[in-house]
């Protein structure tokens, strides 16, 4: 096989949905099985520890073990770690399956969670070298995308298999869904990820280099925080606060998805350089902000259903910009680390934003919440949206050419 250097001359749509629709598997079996996990969980009658430790064990390994998935992503060949954390995590699913034991349960989605701390920017990190430059915002469209219908999909149908087949069902065709990254591992062409020379692992790159994703970072990590406390105080506030159903709240949670994809294609559509991307990036995270503050006003659910299709536009757009912009001027064999970093700081702003919302729910009203959280990104963009657009304005970060694709 072979790892070479020359700038890739043609786009490999292929690839993209190949690993697109990877990705878009995986991550519908992943809500399938967390979604039957709590289900289950709450019928046997636990007392909340257990659930709370399943979505800790979800997420921690996710937190810590970010920067080893983004180096080993960088130095070890994707096809390699792809179907290896594939399988391991195909076993662990099995077992889960097989187990009745809560802490059984919590300590294997420790390590299904490990396996998502490598897979994770392997795949991310996979997505530039498959397109140019030019078309990138296409290829993070359609892998946002996918990613929506996973998203609904597997919560959908958690609910139903785990009322008329019980928790094994959902956590086998977990299983199944691991088998999807695994095949997708070893068809995909493109590669990356061989063991970097001397040269090149003295040009380590670091954050603190680039001034825009130095700033790009922590506005991001204190949104995502503040949208993962809304998220928990949603339930809340459309069942207590505004008196709706149900299907009401189901309804409300579905509309952010459409929202996140027509986000992403309105990127694909306008991305132009770096200085449209950090305006982008500014609009998105203050218009997030903006929303739920005007959420909090209102007097009844229905006004929650435009509202939050706005939302989730917000919230594709910014998945969008922060995957180009890292793209765009991260060099490619230090783009599995980025990933890992940025995937580290996202996860523990939503552990964090979890915390928070509990706390806050003892000393505020589910209201007075979203109000909270819409203020904290409304103030931390008026603090970072002028050095953000003066950052995006100096000189772009050589990024050297990306990797070809590998000859099987």
């Amino acid at each position: 096989m072979s790892f070479a250097s020359e700038e890739q001359q043609r786009d490999d749509w292929r690839d993209v949905w190949v690993a697109a629709s990877a990705r878009a598997v995986s991550l519908a079996g992943d809500f399938l099985a967390a979604t039957a996990l709590v289900l289950a969980l709450q019928q046997r009658g636990d007392d909340g520890f257990g659930v709370a430790a399943l979505l800790l064990a979800s997420t921690v390994p996710m937190v810590l073990l970010a920067p080893v998935g983004g180096r080993l992503a960088d130095r070890f060949d994707s096809r390699l770690l792809l179907t290896t954390v594939g399988l391991a995590q195909v076993v662990c699913c099995v077992g889960m399956a097989f187990t009745t034991n809560t802490a059984a349960l919590v300590a294997l989605a420790a390590l299904l969670s490990t396996g998502l701390a490598i897979s994770q920017p392997t795949f991310v990190a996979l997505i530039p070298a498959m397109v140019r430059r030019a078309s990138l915002p296409r290829a993070m469209a359609i892998g946002q995308t996918a990613n929506s219908v996973g998203m609904i999909i597997g919560p959908g149908l958690a609910g139903f298999l785990v009322g008329g087949f019980g928790l094994r069902l959902p956590l086998l065709l977990n299983a199944v869904t691991y088998v999807a990254v695994v095949v997708a591992g070893l068809v995909l062409r493109t590669r990356r990820g061989a063991k970097a020379t001397k040269t090149e692992q003295e040009q380590t790159w670091r954050l603190r280099q680039d001034p825009l994703l130095v700033r790009l970072v922590p506005a991001a990590t204190v949104v995502i925080g503040a949208i993962s406390v809304v998220n928990v105080v949603l339930v809340f506030f459309v069942r207590d606060t505004l008196d709706a159903s149900a299907i009401a709240y189901g309804l409300v949670d579905t509309v952010l998805t459409i929202g996140l994809v027509a986000g992403a294609w309105a990127v694909a559509r306008f991305a132009r350089g770096d200085d449209s991307l950090a305006l982008g990036l500014i609009v998105s995270l203050a218009g997030m902000g903006l929303v739920f503050l005007v959420a909090s006003t209102v007097p009844n659910v229905l006004w929650l259903v435009p509202l939050y299709i706005v939302a989730g536009g917000f919230n594709g757009a910014l998945n969008s910009v922060v995957g180009l912009l890292m793209a765009r001027r991260v060099p490619a064999r230090s783009r599995g680390r980025a990933s890992g970093l940025l995937n580290g700081f996202s996860n523990g702003a939503v552990a964090v934003g979890y915390v928070l919302a509990g706390v806050l729910l003892q000393v505020l009203t589910p209201r007075q919440c979203v109000a909270a959280a819409g203020l904290a990104g409304v103030l931390t963009m008026a603090a970072l949206a002028v050095p953000i657009l003066r950052a995006a304005k100096r000189p772009e970060p050589t990024v050297e050419p990306q990797p070809a694709l590998a000859a099987s």
